[in-house]
């Protein structure tokens, strides 16, 4: 007769120290993560549409340097024919050069304001994808 205990089975490896990391990384994650904050109200984002701009609407082209022309005016010209033509036609079109600095661009709506105008709009290049 044996009397001898019964094999035991080995016993199976623990999955507590596995669960730990995990926990641990989940609140290191959570903690370093950058949460953005919600926005103060919903707005609609600008969208550019493509089509042609209306044939009579004047249109002031500025290059990257800042130079202003409008017809065969050059600019502060430019402006001062603009600003007559301004009562009749409350609306302008800008088209800029991709590399125009936006202070030369906002300074030149602001003097266009000033003149008049009362809806400008700057032409943009749309892209597909």
């Amino acid at each position: 007769m044996d009397f001898a205990a019964p094999p035991r089975k080995p016993r199976a490896e623990s999955i507590v120290p596995m669960i730990n990391v995990v926990f641990l990384l989940l609140v290191f994650f959570l903690m370093t993560a950058q949460i953005a904050p919600p926005e103060p109200f919903e707005i609609t984002r600008p969208t550019a549409a493509k089509g042609a701009e209306p044939a009579d609407t004047p249109t002031l082209y500025i290059n990257s340097e800042g130079e202003m022309r409008y017809l065969d005016h050059a600019d502060q010209a430019a402006l001062s024919a603009l600003k007559v033509l301004s009562a009749e036609t409350p609306t302008l079109l800008i088209k800029a050069d991709a590399k125009t600095k936006a202070k030369i661009i906002a300074r030149a709506m602001r003097d266009l304001a000033e003149a008049g105008f009362r809806s400008i709009e700057v032409v943009v290049e749309t892209t597909q994808g």
